[in-house]
């Protein structure tokens, strides 16, 4: 079971909405979705966890890139929606060198060498973005920085397990809102 929730900044501080993800097939899809909750192109974070078992954050600024971060890579693989972020993370635009595994350091050891928690990826479609073969690290992967500014450092999202969602919502001072949508 999914929860998902969005946090959009105001002027006066952190607006939380529910979010219904049934229409959303893609990261494209899941940016338009939080753009579209932005007041006057504030940071929108986009909160998705699966029971326990791993969380993901989308970060949208305006008209910037998004900004990920995954809790658990392999758990959110097979996932439908982690999966949405992990492709963007580990298969992206290949005439992107920014996509690159080397640029993303997506498990911690140097020039990609697989990590020996890596589990091979069984979804090799056309739409994966991952050849057969290829790992998905059984860790976390994407931006370890994504809310550094906003008060909760690398160090601690890292160490973030069960109820992530209401440990983020606190150290963001959004506790109470998010509350209200749980």
């Amino acid at each position: 079971m999914y929860f998902a929730a969005l946090l959009a900044r105001t002027e006066d501080g952190w607006e939380a909405s529910d979010t219904d993800l049934d229409d959303v097939e893609t990261l494209s899809d899941l940016t338009d979705l939080a753009r579209e909750a932005s007041v006057d192109e504030e940071t929108v974070l986009v909160f998705i966890e699966q029971e326990d078992s791993w969380f993901g954050i989308l970060r949208v600024e305006g008209e910037e890139d998004p900004r990920i971060y995954v809790s658990d890579a392999a758990s959110a693989a097979r996932s439908s929606y982690g999966e949405i972020l992990i492709d963007e993370l580990l298969g992206g635009d290949d005439d992107d060198p920014a996509d690159d595994l080397d640029a993303l350091d997506l498990d911690g050891t140097e020039d990609g060498e697989p990590d020996e928690r890596d589990e091979t990826y069984d979804d090799s479609g056309p739409d994966s973005g991952l050849t057969d073969g290829e790992t998905v690290p059984s860790g976390p992967v994407g931006d370890r920085a994504i809310l550094t500014d906003l008060g909760l450092s690398e160090t601690d999202l890292l160490a973030l397990e069960s109820d992530a969602m209401a440990e983020i919502a606190d150290a963001l001072g959004a506790a109470e809102v998010l509350e209200t949508v749980r």
